[in-house]
């Protein structure tokens, strides 16, 4: 049971091992933030979502799956985006469209079909905290790079008069601005793609790992 959890963390990580979620990661990773705004929409998202859809799983017929999918899900996005705006409206204005657009996002449409659409409320709460919380680190750690080495700065929220701003000497006064663009988001996000691959490798490569352990087998 708690495989359903932790594979989203590491072995199946929405971002940096089957590539899902892929335009918020880019866009709103410029500020810690920000990311820590959409890790926390996403979540709740999806477990709302993914509880739905299970318990009604049933009940929804054959024909009107997919758009009945989609009502859930635009359903638990309008109470982000209106909390957004009322309690936190800097971050919804930083956010902007994207917050909307976890409605289409493939992590959410793609965990209730393939995981929610077949397998119980536990299973499928699990699933969602595991994808939610693996998506959230994924955004985090892309966001905390391209700040920290694009503005010299690490941004943990903005409220009253507090704007949450932590300069880092040395890299704020001469910062490497390119991480902060569009081209230094497919910079961070390729190299941490490529680290989690070189991981995945090593791990299927060590003694007595699954993937020996079945060749060993087969030569037996």
């Amino acid at each position: 049971m708690i495989h359903e959890f932790t594979k989203g963390l590491f072995k199946e990580n929405p971002i940096f091992v089957i590539a899902l979620g892929l335009c918020p990661a880019l866009a709103v990773s410029t500020q810690v933030v920000n990311a820590l705004g959409m890790g926390a929409g996403v979540i709740f998202v999806l477990l709302g979502s993914n509880i739905f859809v299970s318990l009604l799983k049933d009940f929804i017929p054959e024909k009107v799956r997919i758009p009945a999918y989609i009502v859930i899900i635009a359903s638990f996005v309008t109470i982000v985006d209106l909390v957004m705006q009322a309690y936190a409206p800097s971050l919804s204005r930083s956010l902007g469209v994207f917050v909307q657009l976890i409605v289409v996002n493939c992590i959410i449409l793609g965990r209730a079909e393939a995981f929610a659409n077949k397998n119980t409320l536990g299973s499928s709460v699990l699933d969602a905290l595991g994808m939610g919380i693996g998506f959230t680190l994924a955004l985090l750690l892309i966001a905390f790079i391209r700040e920290v080495f694009g503005a010299g700065t690490i941004t943990l929220f903005a409220f009253g008069s507090f704007d949450g701003v932590i300069e880092i000497p040395g890299l704020s006064e001469s910062p490497a601005r390119v991480i902060g663009l569009a081209t230094g988001a497919m910079l961070v996000m390729g190299y941490l793609q490529a680290l989690f691959n070189w991981m995945g490798t090593r791990r299927a490569g060590k003694p007595g790992s699954t993937a020996q352990d079945g060749a060993g087998g087969a030569a037996a």
